[in-house]
């Protein structure tokens, strides 16, 4: 059984990457267009990897992070924040909030499997 990982993006040409990245490593993917939209995905999909942008309408990636880690089934799963963001203290209440790793956009496939290899077990 694949893993399933869901991006949180609202651009969509970010989504479309990553979503190509990940499929063509073998994982499924849902997309999400905001943190809204992944908070309701996420009720009614399984995953089991977050990989979000900070910068986002309605609730942005902090957020997002902070209520995904108060839903019981989602408390230890991987949370990589995927943004253009690269402040010690942006990272900072990434960490606080409950990200795992952070990663700093523009990226290269490589690197986002690399990252998502080392913390998806």
């Amino acid at each position: 059984m694949s893993k399933t990982i869901m991006t949180a993006d609202d651009s969509s040409s970010i989504r479309q990457m990553v979503s190509f990245t990940l499929k063509q490593a073998g994982y499924s993917v849902v997309e999400a267009i905001d943190g809204s939209d992944a908070l309701n995905k996420l009720k009614t999909n399984a995953v089991h990897m977050l990989i979000s942008d900070l910068n986002m309408p309605k609730i942005d990636g902090i957020e997002l992070i902070k209520q995904v880690r108060a839903m019981p089934q989602y408390k230890f799963i991987p949370i990589i924040m995927l943004t253009t963001e690269s402040q010690a203290d942006m990272k900072q209440k990434g960490k606080a909030a409950g990200a795992t790793g952070w990663i700093v956009k523009p990226f290269q496939p490589e690197q986002l499997l690399s990252v998502i290899k080392k913390v998806l077990r």
